[in-house]
This record gives structure tokens, C-alpha cells and sequence, in this order.
């Protein structure tokens, strides 16, 4: 499903349109500082969403500040089969000054069930950067342009059995980015390796990606066996004095649409911590990276019912 929605300022006061399918309209709407599109249905599966837009910011999830985005699936959907819906989400806003979009990709489809059927960015866009047309999220008599982009995983037809850390061959995979202070690309890529019987690679953004782009290094596990499955794994930039490394874990499913990152993220290390000489992280110009794959799913063949 694809949504945008066309809001004027100022916030509390105005008419949205939905540039949708059918082009309908949706009625003013708002609640404690909060903007809310129409519900729209997904026919297949009988599910309705709406857009939330927190225009100063969800407080109650860190947000002040900020412009924040949530997508809501109204609980009414959730009380037959399916209860919980799988879904990816992009939330965007168009820059009239760069012609483009500016996106939010989560790194995982998110769990959408009767206890949480909301999920969204509390930090999307500094508010002060729809205060002055000059930033370009503001245009033609103080309008913005917000919108969603939602991918719902079908509903399963067969069971998902996991392999665990012990069933995995060759769980950990290195990687060393000799000249690091040289490397200028966007990305690099990890030649192939196998891992529990399928091919994985890491990707490197050295100047950053998405959020983390011009403050931090951001870190990916990609798979090359074109694997849609659940995977908990272990991210590391290596300390190669003091094995004081920099780990985090990754547990989900692949962000398919963003750039076909897989899994990782997009503020992994601060640049500052690269640039400390005596966290070990970059030494003789070199840089490690490490992935330990813990577990991920295979389907057999065994229908549910």
C-alpha cells in the first residue's frame, strides 16, 4: 500500500488529501497534537492502517523536537486470523528544494498485534526544519508532503523451523577494510562466504547510510543465497588491541526495499569512536568486521492449518 498525504499549515487547522488509487479524500482530523490519515483497508487480508503524524513531536516516545511518524492498524483488524500481521515501512517526506524524497526505512518487518497495532519514528525530521520554506519541506502557501509505504508479508502456509547456533556450520565470518582512510565509495561488499549451508556477505557504508550518513559507519548482513527468512545474528567492528569490540545483535527480517541492506544498522559506530586511537577500532589503517549468525529460519514442508 502506498499513501501521501498533503497537509497546509497551520497543522491545526486544515484539509488532507490522500493520493491514493482512487484518489479519495480524508477529513480533517486531530487529537492532542496529532495528525491521522482515513484508515485505509487492505482488501486481501481485511486490515485498515492510518498514518499518524505527531507535527511537534510524540513526547511520550522521545520525540519532542522532532517530527514524528507511526503506522496504526486499527485493533478491530487484529481479532480474526491473522492476529499478527508482519509488515515493512517506509515513511517519506518530499523536499521541494532537492526534488526528492527523504525516507525512513525500518531495518525489520515490524509485529503488529492487539498489544502493540502501532509502530512508527518518533525522531523522523527535526521540527525546526518545517519552520522556513528554505529548507525545502514547506512550499506552495506552507504546505508539506508526508507519506507511508507498507509491505505486508503474507500469511504463512507452513510452519518456520529455526536452526540454532549449534546446527550452524561456520557461524563467524571476518572481514578486514585495509586502507580504510582511503575509501570513498558508498558501500563496499564483502566477498561471499557460507555460513549454515547459505552464502552471506557484509556491506560497509564508511561515510554512513540513511540516518547514520556523515556521523556514522553503518553495517549490514546481506544474503547471497536470496534468503527471505528470520535471522538473529551478531554484528562487530573488531577492537584490535583490547577485544573490547563493538557488538550488537540483529533479529528479524530482511529490509528487502531499502537498498537491499538485509540486516544491520544505520548508526553501527560514530565516527568520533573510529577516530579514537585508543578504542582500537581502526589500527595501522585497517578496520575488522565480524558476523557470527546465531540462527535463521528454513521452511520445510508441513502446512498449517
Amino acid at each position: 500500500m502506498f499513501q501521501v498525504v498533503r497537509f497546509g499549515k497551520p497543522y491545526y487547522n486544515l484539509k488532507q488529501n490522500l493520493i491514493i488509487e482512487t484518489d479519495e479524500t480524508v477529513a480533517e482530523a486531530v487529537v492532542e497534537g496529532k495528525l491521522s490519515t482515513l484508515a485505509m483497508p487492505f482488501p486481501e487480508i481485511e486490515l485498515c492502517l492510518t498514518l499518524l503524524i505527531y507535527p511537534n513531536g510524540n513526547k511520550n516516545d522521545g520525540g519532542t523536537g522532532y517530527v514524528s511518524l507511526y503506522a496504526k492498524i486499527d485493533n478491530s483488524s487484529l481479532v480474526s486470523d491473522p492476529k499478527d500481521v508482519y509488515a515493512e515501512i517506509k515513511f517519506f517526506v518530499y523536499n521541494r528544494v532537492q526534488d526528492k524524497y527523504y525516507t525512513y526505512q525500518e531495518t525489520e518487518a515490524k509485529r503488529f498485534h492487539l498489544f502493540k497495532p502501532e509502530w512508527g519514528v518518533p525522531l523522523f525530521r527535526p521540527a525546526s526544519l518545517f519552520k522556513t520554506p528554505a529548507a525545502g519541506y514547506i512550499f506552495d502557501g506552507e504546505q508539506c508532503v508526508f507519506g507511508i509505504d507498507v509491505f505486508v508479508a503474507q500469511t504463512f502456509k507452513e510452519w518456520e523451523v529455526f536452526s540454532f547456533e549449534e546446527n550452524i556450520k561456520d557461524p563467524i565470518f571476518t572481514w578486514k577494510l585495509a586502507k580504510f582512510s582511503t575509501l570513498f565509495s558508498d558501500s563496499y561488499t564483502s566477498d561471499s562466504f557460507s555460513s549454515g549451508g547459505s552464502n552471506w556477505a557484509l556491506k560497509v557504508y564508511p561515510n554512513g547510510d540513511g540516518y547514520g550518513k556523515g556521523n556514522s559507519l553503518s553495517l549490514y548482513l546481506l544474503s547471497e543465497s536470496n534468503e527471505n527468512a528470520y535471522v538473529r545474528a551478531k554484528l562487530r567492528v573488531l577492537d584490535q588491541i583490547q577485544s573490547n569490540h563493538v557488538e550488537k545483535l540483529v533479529e528479524g527480517w530482511p529490509n528487502v526495499t531499502a537498498d537491499n541492506n538485509g540486516w544491520g544498522f544505520e548508526k553501527f559506530v560514530p565516527f568520533a569512536d573510529l577516530k579514537n586511537a585508543s578504542r582500537g577500532l581502526v589500527v595501522d589503517d585497517a578496520l575488522k568486521v565480524e558476523v557470527e549468525i546465531i540462527a535463521f529460519s528454513k521452511t520445510d514442508s508441513t502446512l498449517s492449518d
